[in-house]
């Protein structure tokens, strides 16, 4: 029986499996095995079992539910509202700036959660109300939302970029590092694209009006910008620590979740409600994480052992002729299209097992890919009919943005991450030069 067989079968059993609204971590575990069994006997059984257990030996893991909790209590305690504020009042003087704000916002966000999800519920319950009572365009400024909220997935500490490392067997900070310079890119694109638009247009965004402004004492913009420094200093400490050697991964998350909750504290927001919310979220996306982790390894253990991604290499090389970047182009579109109907974790342990090794045959790096792999993601998550940022964004948004001024507003911000993510294909030093620049300090 061939490999390119064995393939099409494996991953097309898996997509009908899921198509019956099986869990995730479930189809593939079950494919793995049973695929173990049939073409190898019953003393393979073991095999996806024993792989496994690679997750329980990975202690990187266990700052996944250390940096989620974080950005739950924060979220949850309120110090993201004082963020908006800050951003409010800074930014609002400019044309458009409100909008500004809203994208820096979201990239804090991203920098002290790692989900993306985060991002887009106190942007679309938080900004978007005062967005549109200041008159600005409800088509434009969703898609800031949508857009600038994908970039938790992208700017460390990603969760996302978590689970590729593990099954990518890639460093965790390579890749985080990795991360920032793409994630500031894009927000910077996106924030040129506002800010141009708004002068261009000045009634889709207008100035916060002089009144308004006058009304904002200097003691209060001050103290603002005190609360809005408070989750920055978080981060960098966080960060600073782990990157200084001062302490290791996992003891940087756990700092991280202290001082989110001393801030709080400090804030006056900790009660036990706050506490059991980010606990239980916690709990729900960390067990998430792990059954899936399981069922990849399953899966790819016994893939792995084929040795199908040689020949599916010599297929695409050699017999269809294909060059080493059309396939790196059509592995990127397939994220984009499953994108469309699954979430980044799924799309990623479906294709892993085939994609990661043979990127690594063909010369590229694995850290570079993984970038590309999560601006697909971010795409993807913005791309009808079925994006997961457009059916949040529908159920969180007041009644006047319908659900085709969301189809609508994210046209422009496709183009923006299209064009983000050919710049980063075309120079890859842009997601290379810091961990390069870290690893040789």
């Amino acid at each position: 029986m061939s490999s390119e067989f064995i393939t099409l079968f494996m991953f097309g059993t898996m997509m009908v499996l899921l198509m019956t609204g099986q869990r995730v971590f479930g189809v593939i575990g079950f494919v793995g095995s049973a695929a173990a069994l049939w073409l190898w006997g019953q003393g393979s059984f073991e095999m996806p079992f024993n792989a496994s257990f690679q997750v329980l030996n990975w202690y990187p893991l266990i700052t996944v539910p250390f940096f989620v909790f974080m950005g739950y209590m924060l979220s949850e305690s309120g110090i993201a509202s004082g963020l908006y504020r800050m951003f409010h009042v800074w930014f609002g003087p400019v044309r458009g700036g409100l909008a500004l704000g809203t994208i820096g916002l979201m990239v804090l966000i991203a920098a002290l959660n790692g989900l993306s999800v985060a991002g887009m519920a106190i942007g679309a319950t938080i900004a978007l109300p005062q967005l549109l009572k200041h008159g600005y365009d409800k088509v434009m400024v969703t898609g800031v939302i949508q857009a600038g909220s994908s970039l938790g997935i992208l700017i460390p500490p990603s969760v996302v970029l978590v689970l590729y490392a593990m099954i990518a067997r890639q460093p965790v900070l390579d890749l985080w590092l990795a991360g920032v310079g793409p994630g500031l890119l894009m927000a910077v694109i996106f924030g040129g694209y506002v800010y141009i638009r708004c002068l261009l247009q000045p009634e889709i965004g207008p100035a916060l009006p002089a009144e308004e402004r006058a009304q904002i004492t200097r003691a209060e913009k001050f103290a603002l910008l005190r609360q809005g420094i408070l989750p920055l200093a978080i981060f960098f400490v966080m960060m600073g620590l782990f990157m200084s050697g001062t302490t290791s991964l996992v003891e940087s998350s756990v700092v991280g979740a202290l001082l989110s909750m001393l801030a709080a504290w400090w804030a006056g927001n900790l009660n036990w409600k706050v506490f059991e919310d980010s606990t239980r979220n916690t709990l729900g996306i960390s067990c998430m994480f792990m059954w899936i982790i399981l069922g990849a390894l399953c899966f790819s253990s016994v893939y792995d052992g084929l040795g199908a991604v040689k020949a599916v290499k010599t297929l695409m090389l050699d017999t269809w002729e294909f060059s080493p970047w059309t396939i790196l182009i059509l592995m990127l579109f397939s994220f984009i299209v499953m994108g469309m109907f699954l979430d980044d974790t799924a799309m990623l342990v479906i294709v892993a097992p085939l994609y990661i090794p043979l990127v690594i045959s063909l010369g590229f790096s694995p850290i570079w890919f993984g970038i590309l792999y999560t601006i697909t993601c971010q795409i993807a998550y913005i791309t009808p009919p079925f994006g997961y940022n457009l059916f949040l964004m529908r159920a969180m948004a007041p009644p006047e943005v319908t659900l085709m001024d969301i189809y609508r507003s994210i046209i422009p911000f496709f183009f923006l991450m299209v064009l983000s993510l050919a710049i980063i294909m075309i120079f890859p030093q842009i997601a290379l030069w810091l961990p390069q620049v870290y690893s040789g300090r």
